[in-house]
């Protein structure tokens, strides 16, 4: 297996060594041949300064993706997978939340073609959230989640679809997102609803996460955002599967 670990970023000088160097003690630890791309989606910052350092001193296969202006999550995420070589793709947020050894049985999963693509759920059986979140994150959290089940043909299945760890058979992940045409937050519920019509198996997987108290979500100015973007990702997708969506 060759794996593509990609780490979107935007303002993260702070965290972004901390981030490799995870990365590449992982694939260190278990033998795992792969290669670690960061995408800089326009920071302003010195986080693209900090990549080329530990480039330049580094032996290990990193890579960096640098562009301005900022596009957005799901821009970002769309440019290191397509950029990948592996045979099994990740992308992962900055910040540390999640163990990188919590990865192995997505990957897995993947790997015995379990599944067509593997998510990580803070809220399944089995997982831990390590400090647990304030109360106005939780609400926004529960809000979404029902709003997203009820306004699309969500999978029933599926307990959390914002996690920032998801992994992909190569073949799947660049199909899905040469597609995908919402560039910011709700990126992952295109990439999933895409899936679904496509009839491709989605799997959870459980994780130990801790919440990165430096989260640039503001919940409650995304509202209006969500509802008008959720009515685009539906149009788009009914271009490709007609007549399967109808307007929030």
């Amino acid at each position: 297996m060759f794996l593509s670990i990609v780490i979107p970023v935007y303002n993260e000088s702070k965290k972004i060594g901390l981030d490799i160097e995870k990365a590449v003690s992982f694939l260190n630890r278990h033998g795992i041949k792969g290669e670690i791309i960061v995408v800089d989606d326009g920071s302003d910052d010195q986080t693209h300064a900090v990549v080329n350092q530990i480039i330049e001193k580094s032996e290990d296969n990193i890579i960096c993706i640098s562009y301005r202006p900022n596009k957005g999550k799901g821009y970002a995420i769309k440019r290191g997978i397509l950029r990948a070589h592996g045979d099994v793709i990740l992308f992962i947020d900055s910040g540390n939340c999640v163990p990188f050894d919590d990865i192995l049985p997505g990957i897995q999963a993947v790997q015995k073609r379990e599944a067509d693509m593997a998510h990580a759920s803070r809220y399944m059986s089995g997982s831990v959230i390590t400090i647990p979140r304030k109360f106005h994150r939780q609400f926004f959290s529960w809000l979404f989640r029902r709003f997203i089940h009820l306004n699309a043909r969500f999978p029933g299945h599926l307990t959390d679809s914002q996690c920032g760890l998801k992994i992909y058979r190569a073949a799947v992940a660049k199909t899905l997102y040469s597609e995908l045409t919402t560039n910011g937050f709700l990126f992952d519920i295109e990439i999933i609803l895409r899936s679904v019509e496509a009839k491709l198996i989605i799997k959870e997987f459980p994780i130990h996460w801790t919440p990165d108290p430096d989260s640039r979500l503001k919940p409650f100015p995304m509202v209006i955002r969500i509802h008008k973007e959720l009515r685009q990702i539906k149009k788009s997708i009914n271009s490709c599967y007609p007549g399967n969506f109808t307007a929030v």
